[in-house]
């Protein structure tokens, strides 16, 4: 399941990066095509990650340290998607997005990190 996961999000940054370059040419019908298929990613990442987290024998005997970054995991990853979403949002209006890039940037890492420190990742 986490190969899955790993290729639905790899797909969203690449979707992300496609979008946003449509939106700097104006290309806007394409545009809305992009971010629409990108939001069924967004599910997809969603809903793997649910399924990752529903995949552990039994969460209530793991340790209070475990609990902590399996949460703070989701509560990343939904982040990272609203900031994701922020930033076409913001660009599809002609502002610049340059910090929510940067702040998405640091979230990417920072989730990418205890993703693949917990015991599902790799």
């Amino acid at each position: 399941m986490s190969h899955m996961h790993i290729t639905s999000w790899v797909a969203a940054i690449v979707l992300l990066f496609v979008a946003m370059s449509m939106l700097k040419k104006g290309n806007q019908s394409n545009y809305k095509m992009m971010h629409m298929i990108l939001r069924v990613v967004y599910l997809m990442i969603i809903g793997t990650g649910v399924m990752m987290i529903l995949s552990i024998d039994s969460f209530s005997n793991l340790s209070a340290g475990l609990k902590g970054e399996y949460i703070s995991k989701v509560v990343l990853g939904v982040v990272i998607i609203g900031l994701m979403e922020m930033t076409l949002g913001k660009m599809s209006k002609g502002k610049s997005a340059k910090g929510l890039l940067i702040g998405m940037a640091v979230v990417f890492v920072l989730t990418v990190t205890l993703g693949l420190r917990l015991p599902i990742g790799f």
